[in-house]
């Protein structure tokens, strides 16, 4: 029986009811059959491709003389495209998911095939359908974006980035790229601004990844070298001079129990302790003062704070705020970066100091007491700007140019 005689037939069954309700019913499914916008009964559905995540990550670092290869096969890639014409360009004017059928997913599938996510041999239907969904999500994926399946505005702005403005992104990052060719250390972490994601890297393999927060636009996380020697547990935090000014003074003008609420403590040039009601706040100039926050849970960095000399005052660490590491813009920092499951991170940098194994780091942190640990190695860091990249298996992954030092607006964080 087909389901539109099965559904005829449940129509009938409700008759009996009384003809009023029949009629009714039959309008009601009448109405689904001939929905415009419903999947059709004929739609190919393939259950393991809309079960299935693509699978965007990879084991090589971003930073890598492979990577170079790999950027500089997906030049080639997308100057085939543009001289196949390019893709479409795909109008937001619908949120398109799975099961929908829509003369705009016709694009979405030429779109999609033309940056090879999705096989030509899946035809240009109307149909989202799971093939749709799965290339989809594999393009939000290697975009940064959540693998949702669904057509919103980000997935649309991305969708929507000409070809030759990609080809444009990819040269320009490959020359980042061979800017960092050389040797880079056994062991090292990279943090990548515009992916706002770290990678711990291992004899040339990436071993940890962590997402991050990193700089504001107008607070930005600087590009530099620099070795780790340092990780504090239960670390006190001092605020810089910026935050003082653009946060804390107006926060303590709204409310005078701030800094007491948050065990942050002043402190004059001689170490001596200041009474927040002994200043005005309100006057222009902020106090010449020190503010350090006590160690605990409510501190600004958490369990850690992992040092590292630099002529930006910049650090990594953790945070009490664990939710904001489910954002998708994770530009919020005053410049630091912060890092999720950062105690994964202590264990791996502190693996070749004596008496640091992950036992020891968690006691630690319980205890409250604030330790400083010098590493017995010290780990080359590099914080760098890549918005463009690609892996072995010849996925490209494309960001927002967040601090817009790739030169076109069209890629700037919207």
């Amino acid at each position: 029986m087909s389901r539109r005689r099965f559904l005829a037939g449940a129509a009938g069954a409700v008759a009996t009811v009384s003809a009023a309700g029949a009629a009714k019913a039959q309008s009601t499914i009448e109405a689904i059959i001939n929905s415009p916008r419903r999947g059709s009964w004929d739609d190919q559905f393939d259950a393991k491709s809309s079960r299935s995540v693509a699978k965007t990550a990879t084991r090589y670092p971003i930073s890598s003389a492979d990577t170079i290869g790999f950027v500089e096969r997906a030049v080639f890639d997308y100057q085939d495209i543009i001289a196949r014409g390019g893709w479409p360009f795909v109008p937001a004017t619908k949120k398109l998911r799975m099961g929908v059928s829509e003369p705009e997913v016709r694009l979405l599938r030429q779109r999609l095939i033309a940056s090879g996510d999705l096989s030509a041999n899946t035809g240009l239907s109307n149909a989202f359908d799971s093939y749709v969904d799965g290339a989809v999500k594999k393009f939000q994926a290697r975009h940064g974006l959540p693998p949702d399946g669904i057509l919103g505005n980000y997935s649309y702005q991305a969708l929507n980035v000409s070809a030759d403005v990609r080809l444009g992104q990819l040269e320009t990052n490959l020359v980042r790229l061979r800017s960092m060719s050389g040797f880079l250390g056994d062991r090292y972490v990279m943090v990548n601004i515009p992916a706002a994601q770290i990678e711990a890297v291992e004899n040339g393999r990436v071993v940890l990844r962590h997402t991050a927060i990193v700089g504001k636009i107008d607070r930005q996380t600087p590009i530099l070298n620099s070795k780790i020697h340092e990780i504090i547990l239960n670390p006190y935090w001092t605020s810089p001079r910026s935050i003082i000014e653009k946060d804390i003074v107006p926060l303590m003008r709204k409310d005078p129990t701030y800094l007491t609420r948050n065990s942050i403590r002043l402190f004059d040039g001689k170490g001596n302790e200041v009474a927040p009601e002994t200043i005005d706040w309100h006057a222009e100039k902020a106090p010449d003062l020190m503010f350090r926050q006590d160690p605990g849970k409510g501190n600004a960095m958490s369990s850690t704070k992992i040092n590292f000399h630099n002529p930006h005052a910049v650090y990594m660490h953790d945070t009490p705020q664990q939710g904001v590491f489910n954002q998708l813009m994770r530009f919020e920092s005053s410049g630091c970066v912060r890092v999720q499951n950062v105690r994964d991170l202590n264990t791996w940098l502190l693996r070749d100091t004596p008496g640091w194994n992950r036992q020891a780091i968690e006691a630690t942190i319980a205890s409250g007491e604030s330790t400083e640990i010098l590493l017995s190695e010290p780990v080359p860091v590099y914080f760098t700007y890549f918005t463009a990249w690609a892996s072995e298996d010849g996925v490209v992954q494309f960001r927002d140019d967040v601090y817009q030092r790739d030169g076109v607006e069209e890629l700037a964080l919207r």
